[in-house]
């Protein structure tokens, strides 16, 4: 009986602790948020705040001034590089175009001759008539050479890499002569891709001594 006692008697001392008041936990728990966050107001934690903050926006500031001054020096880099380059291609350009032009007035084929004059026209069917003149000139040169065939594409058959090594060259510009012919007016040709077909025939023709 006394040790049940005893019991009850402890057992109620603990629930009875001041801990498991809620109104004193309450009241304590406002105190401590109260000291809190005046602490977190306070003016020493205010000012630290305030200079931590100043540094940290010194430090993107910097970041974000590096990283502009890298941007103009990046791009003042590719401008002058395309400035190299642009002035590159039209110096290549005019040094080829002034070749060709040379060539209209000096080469020993009078038929080249013409197919140059065709090419330097403002007309657009003159540079395909270009490519058909250059490709029949490369038919003759194919004859001179004992190819015997009907059309240019059967003594190109009749070709290899070891007696006539333009060989793909002489196939790739022949394609395109074949297109011009077959198509009509729906194939469309630049300028810029009829100098370059035109140069692959006179790659072929000077190895020959034919122009």
């Amino acid at each position: 009986m006394e040790t049940v006692n005893q019991n009850n008697l402890l057992s109620g001392s603990f629930f009875d602790s001041k801990y498991f008041d809620p109104g004193y936990l309450f009241n304590h728990g406002v105190t401590y948020l109260h000291n809190f966050f005046s602490y977190i107001f306070s003016e020493q934690v205010t000012n630290l705040g305030k200079t931590a903050l100043f540094f940290l926006a010194m430090f993107f500031l910097v970041i974000i001034c590096y990283t502009a001054v890298r941007l103009l020096e990046i791009r003042a880099k590719e401008k002058k590089h395309l400035k190299h380059e642009i002035e590159e291609y039209a110096h290549n350009k005019a040094e080829y175009e002034k070749h060709l032009h040379e060539e209209v007035g000096g080469s020993k084929n009078e038929r080249w001759s013409k197919t140059l004059s065709y090419l330097f026209s403002q007309h657009a069917s003159d540079w395909k008539l270009a490519i058909i003149e250059a490709d029949s000139m490369l038919e003759n040169l194919m004859d001179q050479l004992g190819f015997r065939g009907e059309t240019l594409g059967d003594r190109l058959k009749l070709a290899n890499q070891e007696n006539f090594p333009n060989l793909t060259k002489a196939w790739e510009v022949h394609t395109v002569r074949n297109r011009i012919a077959h198509e009509g007016l729906a194939f469309e040709l630049s300028q810029h891709e009829a100098k370059r077909v035109i140069a692959l025939y006179e790659q072929i023709f000077h190895e020959y001594g034919y122009i």
